[in-house]
């Protein structure tokens, strides 16, 4: 049993790209955690994708021990957490779980949009902020005034900031001690009944679901009944541990420390996140204040190009679903496409994550449609519904207003590059509310259409600002627009994989583009095809695909020219026969390409 003393609870939050992973492996060197031999770069990210990637998709926890200068061994437990604003959610679980957090801010590239928001979210949650500017040893390192804009731009006081390289093994144990010394330690009572918050969960194929919690009163134990507050689940507890990267098994977890048990569960959905865990008989009254429900924001459709591979994308998505609780999935299907999943993400890098895990773990080749929002529809008879198919689309004459959900977008760039963001998100429909300077840098806040930035705002933002600029941003909730269902038609019959629903201002442009891409796409067949872009019955783009055309006259030489006249009327009615009742064959590629639009 530790003292409570003794504990510290801190999550490391900033920035993608500014050195949380590389300073969580240096703190467990340097308290031993792991043998020099089993040292390996980024320790806590597990999988091959945040490897390759360079980025952390969820949050790891460690438990250290640290010798302080005071000759007291203190048990340190670690968070590192995501950057990335996809995977925000990973961030306000592990804050919930921690009295204090290190902010890590690189010394060359200063605060960023991401730096803040987890601040902010860290300031929510009441936490003793520790700055920490990383990456000291680089030529382009300007601690002075990066600690200045700390102050300015966060408010927080970093005089005492914590100066290291983490690359570089600089400063390691001055981290250590201001954690000690500046992180409160946790408040909890060993003789209450148990409460303890469900942290986090995943599925480990040897010992079942594996379950991160985190004791505010009371003590888990082996061989307890214990029950799920908003689950209304009950287990018996048969394992109690923590992590110091290596599983540990312990005999008890008592109030302040953070470990995993497991309890012979075999689905993660039955573990949800933000829970409270208690005990069966004299359990809490009151559960704790759990997290916000995560809401998925964009949705796309997720079919096997093989549709002999639907069972096998059923079940791996299943898989998937066990170790990332953010992300549903229902059925539907596709006259084009046929049998596959509606799949709702938190962002287009959560699908991208998605996506290819789901090809390389499981070997599964996808197709991908074009990415949607949520749309609120208020019907005539004063009904309301949800839209996330543009396919679903109840007809115009039903529906009395659109709306769509808007977000507030805060944005980081360098002076020069500042005109073409404008008028990015100008051209995205979006509206500006501030434009202010800190440290050299723009902070542009703006107002924008979700459905504008899901498709291709990100990429286009960072190719504008040679990758420069950085980019936050959070829900504002839904507005009212004159939105339309765009319709592809080819050879008059509508492709319900193309339809998606836009502004109407740009409809049109979007769809000469789309036609365009088509025509290039598709194949000639023997007879003319007509490509539209259609609203309702309304056309708006068309472009034709001319036929390819056979010689009929070839073996006429010389000769009555009403032989030739004869054979050329022939040929005419079986083509307009064949415009009739002519198949156009899209091929496979056709509609990924014409999916990939915006990356043009």
């Amino acid at each position: 049993m530790t003292d409570l003393a003794l504990i510290r609870n801190f999550s490391i939050i900033a920035h993608i790209d500014h050195g949380k992973s590389t300073l969580a492996d240096r703190l467990i060197q340097y308290t031993g955690g792991l043998a020099e031999r089993e040292m390996t770069a980024q320790v806590l990210d597990n999988m091959d994708i945040e490897r390759e990637r360079g980025i952390t998709i969820k949050a790891q926890t460690v438990r250290l021990d640290y010798k302080g200068k005071d000759g007291q061994t203190y048990q340190l437990n670690l968070m590192d957490t995501p950057g990335h604003v996809d995977f925000a959610y990973e961030v306000s679980r592990s804050l919930a779980a921690c009295e204090g957090a290190l902010l890590v801010v690189d010394a060359a590239q200063g605060v960023e949009a991401q730096t803040l928001a987890n601040v902010y979210q860290s300031i929510e949650h009441d936490h003793e902020i520790v700055p920490v500017i990383n990456k000291i040893d680089l030529p382009a390192a300007e601690p002075e005034k990066v600690k200045a804009e700390i102050e300015e731009v966060i408010g927080i006081d970093a005089s005492d900031a914590v100066l290291t390289s983490a690359k570089a093994g600089i400063g390691i144990e001055e981290v250590l001690d201001a954690v000690v010394a500046r992180i409160p330690p946790p408040g909890g009572d060993r003789n209450a009944p148990l409460k303890a918050m469900l942290v986090d969960s995943w599925y480990d194929p040897y010992l079942g679901v594996v379950i991160l919690v985190r004791v505010i009163d009371g003590v888990i134990k082996k061989g307890l009944q214990v029950k799920f507050m908003a689950g209304g689940t009950e287990h018996l507890i048969d394992r109690v541990g923590c992590m110091r990267p290596k599983i540990e098994q312990l005999a008890e977890l008592g109030p302040g420390e953070i470990g995993f048990i497991t309890a012979q569960i075999k689905e993660v959905a039955q573990a949800r996140v933000g829970d409270t865990i208690t005990t069966v008989k004299g359990g809490a009254a009151e559960p704790l204040a759990g997290f916000k429900e995560v809401q998925p924001v964009v949705f796309c459709g997720l079919f096997p190009t093989d549709a002999a591979d639907f069972e096998k994308l059923r079940d791996s998505i299943g898989k998937l679903r066990l170790n990332d609780a953010s992300f549903s999935f229902e059925m539907e299907t596709s006259a084009a496409l046929g049998f596959g999943f509606r799949c709702g993400f938190l962002g287009l890098l959560h699908l991208e994550i998605i996506q290819e895990r789901l090809s390389r773990e499981y070997d599964l080749d996808l197709i991908t449609t074009a990415p949607s929002v949520v749309y609120r529809l208020s019907m005539t008879d004063g009904s309301t519904q949800e839209l996330h198919n543009p396919a679903d689309m109840p007809d115009v004459v039903k529906i009395d207003t659109m709306e769509e959900p808007w977000i507030k977008a805060t944005i980081y760039t360098p002076d020069e590059h500042l005109g073409s963001i404008l008028k990015l998100c100008q051209d995205r429909r979006g509206i500006q509310t501030g434009l202010t300077y800190v440290g050299g840098r723009a902070q542009v806040n703006y107002e924008l259409p979700l459905n504008e930035v899901v498709f291709d705002f990100y990429d286009r933002l960072k190719s504008i600002s040679r990758g420069y600029a950085s980019f936050d941003y959070e829900q504002i909730g839904l507005r009212e627009g004159d939105l339309v269902k765009m319709n592809i038609l080819v050879n008059n019959e509508p492709v319900d994989a193309l339809s998606m629903i836009v502004h109407r201002s740009q409809a049109e442009a979007r769809g000469r583009a789309l036609c365009e891409r088509l025509k290039d796409l598709i194949p000639r067949h023997l007879f003319k095809i007509p490509i539209q872009a259609a609203i309702g019955a309304k056309v708006i783009a068309r472009e034709t695909i001319a036929a390819m055309r056979k010689d009929v006259t070839a073996k006429c030489y010389g000769g009555d020219i009403s032989r030739k006249k004869k054979l050329l009327e022939k040929q005419k009615e079986g083509k307009k026969r064949m415009r009739e009742y002519g198949n156009v064959q899209i091929p496979q590629e056709a509609f990924i390409a014409a999916l990939r639009m915006g990356e043009e």
